[in-house]
């Protein structure tokens, strides 16, 4: 059997973003032992899924393992990547495919949000406010796993307030979630985006942050996910377990 590695990526329209996925899948691939790996995206960005498959296929490889960059399971990863590859499927009917999962809800992520904060704003303090940003889907499993997270994120940073909102798909929306925060807080507001790279999302994100600290607010910006060795280092394990679909995660301790 000849093992090859795909790697999928939501895609961007955003060009820097597009080059920051690029550089921390090669930064990936580089620490991966197959001779076999490919880069791909679901949308927005080439080369796209049924381009990297292809390009596994024409390197001689009879085993696929799908590796999703995604933090959280939800319509993207039940739906829209097995879709893409089901025609594959059939095209490659003697090309055995195996899709890891999704991050899912892990303590050592949590860690990681954690340590990128009191890297960004040193000491936190309880009156602190923290505002945690998702992508936003329609998923109820979604509202599940940022509640999940943002207790694991209170009890580590030790402040009172963590407030979830997202940028789309569902409720309560990014600009309601901001304002609402920023009404209540005794101390900082915390801006962490749960998102893995740089693109016109969090451009959104950032742009009303420096409009706020324009304003007087006092209210900071944390970096993306990618910037946490942890996250390169889950990448790594999926694209590490040959055949095997990884169900099970860590969850955060209550």
């Amino acid at each position: 059997m000849t093992r090859a590695i795909l790697y999928v990526g939501h895609g961007t329209r955003s060009k820097k973003g597009a080059e920051e996925a690029k550089e921390f899948l090669g930064r990936v691939i580089a620490r991966v032992d197959a001779l076999i790996q490919e880069i791909s995206f679901l949308e927005l960005t080439e080369p796209f899924i049924p381009e990297g498959f292809e390009r596994c296929v024409a390197k001689g490889a009879t085993e696929i393992t799908v590796v999703p960059i995604f933090l959280l399971t939800a319509g993207h990863i039940k739906e829209d990547i097995p879709e893409a590859l089901a025609g594959l499927r059939l095209k490659y009917p003697n090309v055995r495919v195996d899709v890891a999962s999704a991050f899912g809800v892990q303590e050592r992520i949590v860690d990681a949000i954690s340590e990128l904060v009191r890297a960004t704003v040193g000491q936190v303090d309880a009156e602190d406010s923290v505002l945690l940003v998702g992508r936003g889907s329609s998923d109820s499993a979604i509202h599940e796993a940022f509640s999940e997270i943002k207790t694991g994120l209170a009890e580590r940073l030790g402040v009172l307030q963590v407030s979830v909102c997202y940028l789309a798909a569902t409720t309560p929306l990014f600009a309601e979630g901001i304002e609402e925060i920023s009404i209540d807080a005794a101390g900082r507001v915390l801006v962490v985006p749960y998102l893995l790279f740089a693109g016109l999302l969090l451009s959104e994100v950032e742009r009303e942050v420096r409009k706020r600290q324009r304003a007087g607010q006092d209210i900071l910006l944390i970096e993306p996910l990618s910037r946490h060795e942890v996250i390169q280092e889950i990448v790594v394990e999926r694209a590490t377990v040959s055949g095997k679909e990884e169900t099970s995660v860590a969850t955060v301790n209550h």
